[in-house]
C-alpha cells in the first residue's frame, strides 16, 4: 500500500478496475458477435464494488464473469446484442470518465495539503 494513498484513492481504484474489466467483456462480446454458440458475458457492476470494498485494502480486484441470461439467441446460439453491449459500454465509458475526474480531484487535494507545509 502505497504511503498517499487515501480511502478515497481505494475506492476510485476498485472502481477503474471493475470498469475496465467490465470494458473488457463488453468488447470481448462485440468481438464476438457471429460466433455460433458464444453467449454474452458480464459482471454484477454494483456488486462486485461492493464486494472489493469489503476486501483488505490492497487486495486485487478479481470480478466474478457470468453468463447473462434472459437474452434472446439467434438460431446458432448467439445471443449478444449490438444494442445492449454498445449502451452498456457507453456507460461504462462514461463512469470510468468521472472516476478519473475524482481522482484528479483527490490529487489535487493532497498536492494542496503537501504544497501549505
Amino acid at each position: 500500500m502505497s504511503v498517499m494513498n487515501t480511502p478515497q484513492l481505494t475506492l476510485v481504484e476498485n472502481f477503474l478496475d471493475i470498469a475496465t474489466v467490465r470494458h473488457s467483456l463488453l468488447v470481448s462480446n462485440i468481438a464476438n458477435i457471429d460466433t455460433p454458440g458464444y453467449r454474452t458475458q458480464d459482471i454484477d457492476f454494483h456488486g462486485e464494488l461492493v464486494r472489493a470494498l469489503s476486501q483488505e485494502p490492497g487486495t486485487p480486484v478479481t470480478p466474478v464473469v457470468r453468463q447473462v441470461n434472459g437474452l434472446l439467441s439467434r438460431p446458432d446460439g448467439n445471443n449478444v446484442s449490438v444494442d445492449r453491449e454498445g449502451l452498456l459500454l457507453a456507460e461504462t465509458q462514461l463512469k470510468y470518465q468521472a472516476a478519473v475526474q475524482a481522482m484528479r480531484a483527490e490529487f489535487s487535494l493532497i498536492r494542496a495539503a503537501v504544497n501549505e507545509t
